[in-house]
């Protein structure tokens, strides 16, 4: 499926080698994809980014100024990370447990091999669409809660955590017919149409969405 112009990903690519950088800048437009180019890391944090937009980042290890690692760590603090790919001509084992251990999508040493290139974009897009979408998901869930009533919640969590109405109605100190109203009403308000599925929700919450 084609996404809309304004949903489209965007690949960046941050190298202060100006003729890797147009080459690969190059190739990503001949395979259809929305790139952005900068000469260093500095440049790349000082862009005017969309909040949330979705894509990955080509990063350069070694550049004058902050490194690709020292960026790396930059985005991991951003809310909507971007997954990142290294590109490099000098690769040693530590630097490279380094950035995987970070989360880095791929690996990959200059010179740059077209299929291995385009596989990794593809790899690393896959994930930022996966996350995008677990973040979204994670939002309306957390919109839907809000809408709970406080007493409402109270029910929420109690009948997630296995009790019966007759139960609850003994905690809570009210009438097990009244449970089931702000039962009813958490299962509408969440809409689920089972505990299974109101527990899922529950521990999706509770994690994070992972």
């Amino acid at each position: 499926m084609t996404l809309p112009v304004s949903e489209k990903p965007i690949v960046h690519v941050v190298d202060d080698d100006d003729s890797l950088r147009k080459a690969v800048t190059r190739l990503l437009h001949a395979a259809g994809y929305d790139v952005r180019a900068y000469a260093s890391a500095g440049d790349f944090a000082l862009a005017n980014r969309e909040k949330n937009k979705r894509g990955c980042v080509l990063l350069d290890v070694r550049m004058p100024g902050p490194s690709g690692l020292d960026l790396q760590e930059a985005l991991i603090r951003e809310d909507a990370p971007l997954p990142v790919i290294f590109l490099t001509a000098h690769g040693d084992v530590p630097t490279t447990v380094r950035a995987m251990k970070a989360g880095a999508v791929d690996f990959l040493t200059k010179p740059i091999k077209r299929d291995m290139l385009l596989s990794a974009v593809r790899a690393a897009l896959a994930r930022d669409l996966r996350l995008h979408t677990s973040r979204e998901q994670l939002r309306d869930l957390h919109t839907r809660f809000a809408k709970l009533t406080p007493r409402e919640r109270e029910v929420f969590d109690l009948v997630v955590a296995g009790r019966l109405n007759k139960q609850i109605a003994v905690e809570l100190g009210m009438a097990e017919r009244t449970v089931k109203a702000h039962r009813g009403q958490v299962m509408a308000k969440m809409q689920v149409t089972s505990l299974a599925e109101l527990v899922h929700l529950a521990d999706k919450m509770q994690s994070g969405g992972s």
